[in-house]
């Protein structure tokens, strides 16, 4: 599994320093650079780790330059280039992991040296896939989201090909924060209990989506409102999935 923590690591790092400081090809190369330290840190340098860490990071620059140019051309098919990208990346993570070596190294001597009792006993692939999935309820998340809206053409993109501007500004904050939420929900067996998250977003929304005064917009913003949050959630019980 340490491939696959790897892999997911390195689309959230990429996405969350995008996310910070919009800068060509930055990005994508603290991503790429993020994905060989970790193999360097868990003691991955048996020739297939290598060749595999080389892959990855590949895989994770292309998915920055796919992100980017999605987003910025006008047409709605340019969004499932990175969708695409990001489907067959996990989807071969995924047969792949069973190839991978167990991590070890100065990672797992660091997971070894501390007395918390949440990494107790944890093992070094462990952490990197937890890391990973948590890590890509973050800003992945919502790249994820945004791209399915534009690929679908449920909010049509401006003349630079960016999603526009909306009303419902808690969005892209709130979105990570009951991913996270639903994630640590499942993982500790509360899976119902992650209904409670969905219910109250509904009810943060429901002024804005029944307001007498955007009835010319309000059934396009439902249909936004609906399945961006489906997809977010998938993006959250997909990753439960990884995990279990």
């Amino acid at each position: 599994m340490s491939w696959l923590g790897i892999l997911l690591i390195g689309f959230a790092v990429t996405d969350l320093v995008h996310s910070a400081r919009k800068v060509k090809l930055l990005p994508q190369m603290i991503g790429a650079l993020s994905v060989l330290v970790l193999g360097m840190l868990a003691d991955m340098t048996s020739g297939r780790d290598v060749v595999a860490l080389l892959v990855i990071a590949v895989v994770v620059l292309a998915w920055g330059f796919a992100v980017t140019w999605g987003f910025g051309h006008p047409a709605q098919t340019a969004a499932w280039v990175p969708l695409a990208l990001f489907g067959v990346a996990l989807t071969a993570g995924v047969a792949c992991s069973g190839l991978a070596p167990a991590a070890d190294g100065p990672l797992d001597r660091w997971l070894g040296s501390m007395s918390l009792p949440a990494v107790d006993g944890l093992s070094a692939d462990r952490f990197l896939l937890l890391l990973g999935a948590f890590g890509l309820q973050l800003s992945t998340g919502n790249v994820l989201v945004r791209l399915v809206l534009k690929s679908t053409g449920t909010i049509n993109p401006g003349k630079d090909g960016a999603m526009p501007e909306t009303k419902l500004k808690g969005g892209r904050l709130l979105g990570p924060l009951e991913r996270v939420f639903i994630l640590a929900l499942a993982m500790g067996g509360q899976v119902t209990a992650a209904s409670i998250v969905v219910a109250a977003k509904g009810l943060l929304r429901f002024p804005e989506l029944s307001s007498r005064q955007e009835q010319a917009t309000v059934h396009e913003m439902t249909e936004y409102f609906l399945l961006g949050s489906f997809m977010s959630w998938l993006v959250a019980l997909g990753s439960y999935v990884l995990l279990v």
